[in-house]
């Protein structure tokens, strides 16, 4: 039995994006013990993972952070790993390998680069969907891929009946209006609008909620939806893909919501501007879709709706 170790940060679409991969490590080395090297909002969520073994936490501090550096290298180095799989990708990780495994091909550490292909350089492989570009590395670096164009992030779901109880959820949309705030680009400006056609539509038949992060709290008071919280607080990430998971369907922008949306196989759509692509994101399923458009702000409520299938 051997120690392989897996290196996936976030964000949040990128970890719902990698299950499959991650999937297709462990279906490849059964007899093998496999580590994740991930970052605090995702640790708890690794633990249940039924494809890990053992999570470790990278507080990703500065780089010249000697004492924090060489505390983490002692411990990756003592599980005295066999194969590494990157699939963050990063500088960061990088410099991992440069420290770990300095002179190591795809047979030791495979990423993006060690397995690039020879007739094209890395900015225009990084321009290939991003499922294409993990099958691509793992395919080179000997793995049988079965799952990584099609992740299902299912693992991650749980109980949510008392949520549902304390909301009265039955039939329900569930709204993704936010983003990050260095990343407002991606936001449609027309939910509000949205919500009183959907009311106009359906009206008792369906309710419509969104799921605030911690920090979009006092954001969704400006939204007129039912803002689903957990005792006041933030729903975790199994919470919020079990939200998800028994919607009516689902609409939102190009964050992390949409992709756990589309890997959990739920129906919905992702609204995308000029930023980049819903191909190159890998987002759209047989049931999630995209509407993509140069300019958000144009993009009108009534041509949502008509979108909604339910």
């Amino acid at each position: 039995m051997s120690n392989i170790l897996i290196i996936k940060h976030g964000s949040l679409g990128d970890i719902a994006q990698a299950c499959g991969a991650i999937q297709d490590i462990s279906e490849n080395h059964l007899e093998d013990q496999i580590h994740i090297l991930t970052t605090q909002p995702y640790f708890e969520l690794f633990r249940k993972n039924p494809f890990i073994h053992n999570v470790i936490l990278d507080k990703r501090l500065s780089r010249f952070n000697l004492i924090y550096l060489y505390l983490l290298m002692r411990t990756l180095k003592k599980l005295n790993i066999k194969k590494v799989y990157d699939l963050q990708n990063s500088s960061r990780t990088k410099f991992y390998k440069n420290i770990l495994f300095p002179k190591a091909n795809f047979n030791t550490w495979s990423s993006s680069e060690t397995t690039l292909p020879s007739n094209i350089s890395k900015e225009e492989f990084d321009k290939d969907p991003v499922l294409n570009r993990f099958d691509h590395q793992l395919k080179i670096s000997g793995i049988k891929t079965e799952h990584t164009m099609k992740p299902n992030f299912s693992w991650a779901l749980t109980n949510i009946d008392n949520i549902k109880q304390e909301f009265n959820l039955d039939k329900y949309i569930v709204l993704f209006p936010f983003c990050s705030v260095h990343l407002t680009h991606k936001k449609w400006p027309h939910y509000n609008e949205l919500i009183e056609l959907i009311k106009n539509k359906y009206g008792n038949q369906i309710k419509v909620v969104v799921a605030p992060g911690p920090s979009e709290i006092d954001d969704a008071k400006n939204i007129n939806a039912i803002s689903i919280l957990d005792k006041g607080k933030a729903l975790g990430i199994p919470q919020l893909a079990s939200l998800i998971k028994e919607s009516s369907f689902v609409i939102a922008n190009d964050t992390g919501p949409a992709h756990i949306s589309s890997h959990l196989g739920a129906k919905g759509l992702a609204l995308f501007g000029k930023h980049t692509t819903a191909f190159k994101v890998s987002i759209e399923r047989e049931n999630f879709k995209a509407i993509q458009v140069d300019d958000l702000e144009k993009l009108s409520a009534s041509k949502v709706l008509e979108k909604i299938l339910i």
